[in-house]
């Protein structure tokens, strides 16, 4: 996702964020264990597996292969706004074009069980954030996972057209676009929140 700089998402970008041993901000092992921890809650507010997913920001995909793993039929549709990515991997891993400014205007056919955008908000310029958040909130029937990091947190890679917010900040944006927090960068919509009981849903 560009940001209020221009960035060159090519295959350089993701050779040194997500291969480089020295640079890379995940291994495949931690992919593996956050997209379990998410389905697992995705499933257990939707009491059922989940069949459905978009994947906003994806990347080359890396939640794709996890995803897929033991979830036969899974449905997987990432957007992204890189043309290498989409060149190389649009076809064979359902990638298409899209920001997370401009999800409305894509056509995706909702409610998705599982809405994914990991480590992309901070790269989002604050009228796309406002407008990617409702565009979610509408296309979600399950569990949306949106990992975000803030003036709080002590983060280390990719801090090239970086937006610092607080994370006052964010609990607004997110509560403004219908999305209710229940822990670890998940949050349900109208649909799934009167499923989740009252400690479930974080505060503050």
């Amino acid at each position: 996702m560009k940001g209020k700089a221009e960035k060159a998402y090519d295959q350089a970008y993701f050779d040194r964020w997500y291969r480089d041993p020295k640079a890379r901000v995940a291994t495949r092992a931690a992919v593996k264990r956050k997209t379990a921890m998410v389905v697992g809650i995705a499933e257990a507010l939707l009491q059922r597996p989940v069949k459905t997913v978009l994947d906003v920001g994806c990347g080359e995909g890396t939640w794709r292969a996890p995803l897929l793993a033991g979830h036969r039929g899974l449905q997987y549709t990432g957007v992204d706004s890189s043309e290498y990515v989409r060149q190389r991997f649009g076809r064979t891993r359902n990638i298409r074009a899209g920001t997370f400014g401009t999800l409305d205007e894509l056509g995706l056919e909702g409610p998705f069980d599982l809405i994914v955008c990991c480590d992309v908000l901070q790269y989002v310029p604050p009228r796309e954030l406002t407008r990617g958040l409702r565009a979610i909130a509408e296309l979600l029937g399950g569990v949306t996972y949106l990992e975000a990091y803030t003036t709080a947190d002590d983060i280390e890679g990719d801090r090239k057209a970086w937006h610092h917010r607080s994370p006052a900040e964010y609990r607004s944006a997110f509560r403004r676009a219908g999305l209710t927090s229940v822990g670890m960068h998940c949050y349900v919509g109208s649909e799934l929140r009167p499923m989740t009981a009252a400690l479930e849903r974080a505060t503050g």
